[in-house]
């Protein structure tokens, strides 16, 4: 479903660049969505010096939301909640929860944004904590994987991974199109007598609920396998898995760069397969995959990366715009409603 106004606030001062980065996205989220509107948070005067620099301001489909403050990388978020209220990040939640933007973007501090966002959009019904969600490449180039949490929530209980799960299969089946996603627990080992206790309590929960494809727990070394289309754990091994994934990834790609510059006949075997090479470590290009999203939340808030370029935001705005017209919090909030009375 398309929508013919679609609205998105975006937190032009956060991230490691801001505006060098934010502004040169939103141009061309405007250029290549008709139908996109956006209001831009941030310092009025930085804004309309960069936009009309590039002769994008004045824009009938852009408009500017005066902010006074900037949530900076390193700031603790309770500092943040506390103390930023007239920050662009938190004047990009308020637009949301208002009404007036059907959601934020921001490249900002992980740790503020979700605490901002908690505070201000408040969680749907049933949902006890919102979880960093991604889609993650795969075996398939055709078919990504999600998995959740990615670090918004250092322990889970059984509760929680049961409702990330159904959480998930929502995301895989709007955004990836998936007409029963496949669930899995990550685990220390496949066997059901592996894992700790909240992780076989929350195994047998998803075992009762005929309407998630529970497919039973999932190791490390299936992540990127197509064994399943979602994937749950708790924040903390979530976040490390991704982290030590992306640092192979780095480690591989270097470690051929070295071997191709010392070797003359590896030089030449690499233009040849440069072709090759390139389609290998696409997949692996961070930010074709920028845009976490922080669901559960009555609203839709997508996390960019905080070093990430003008490409990488521009793809964090288009994961909004897909969430918006999937309108997945809607649909999430009728998943748990049949998950929590199955489980009752």
């Amino acid at each position: 479903m398309t929508l013919i106004n679609l609205t998105i606030a975006l937190d032009v001062m956060g991230g490691d660049q801001g505006p060098l980065v934010t502004l040169p996205a939103a141009i061309l989220a405007v250029e290549n969505i008709p139908y996109l509107q956006l209001i831009l948070c941030g310092d009025e005067s930085v804004i309309k010096t960069q936009l009309s620099q590039q002769h994008a301001f004045p824009h009938p489909r852009i408009s500017i939301m005066p902010t006074t403050q900037v949530v900076e990388m390193d700031e603790k978020p309770i500092f943040a909640l506390r103390n930023k209220k007239q920050s662009s990040m938190r004047k990009a939640l308020d637009l949301v929860q208002q009404g007036k933007a059907q959601a934020c973007v921001s490249a900002g501090n992980t740790g503020a944004l979700f605490s901002m966002a908690h505070f201000v959009l408040k969680t749907l019904p049933g949902v006890e904590r919102p979880a960093l969600i991604s889609a993650l490449p795969s075996n398939d180039p055709k078919q990504d994987v999600f998995m959740l949490d990615l670090g918004a929530n250092v322990f889970c209980d059984s509760s929680v991974l049961y409702q990330f799960a159904i959480m998930g299969s929502v995301m895989a089946k709007e955004v990836n199109g998936i007409d029963n996603p496949k669930v899995a627990l990550l685990n220390m080992g496949e066997e059901d007598n592996k894992g700790s206790d909240h992780i076989k309590q929350a195994a047998s929960y998803l075992v009762a609920n005929d309407d998630i494809n529970y497919i039973g727990f999932i190791e490390g070394n299936d992540i990127f396998t197509n064994k399943a289309d979602v994937i749950v754990c708790d924040g903390f091994v979530g976040n490390v898995a991704l982290k030590t994934c992306e640092g192979v990834a780095r480690m591989v790609y270097k470690q051929l760069q070295e071997i191709i510059k010392k070797n003359l006949i590896a030089q030449i075997m690499g233009k040849l397969l440069s072709r090759p090479l390139k389609k290998l470590f696409k997949p692996m290009n961070p930010d074709q995959y920028n845009g976490a999203s922080l669901i559960g939340l009555r609203g839709i808030v997508v996390k960019s990366h905080g070093n990430a370029n003008v490409m990488a935001f521009y793809a964090a705005i288009l994961e909004a715009v897909t969430e918006v017209e999937r309108q997945v919090p809607t649909k999430i909030k009728d998943k748990l409603e049949q998950g929590l009375c199955q489980k009752a």
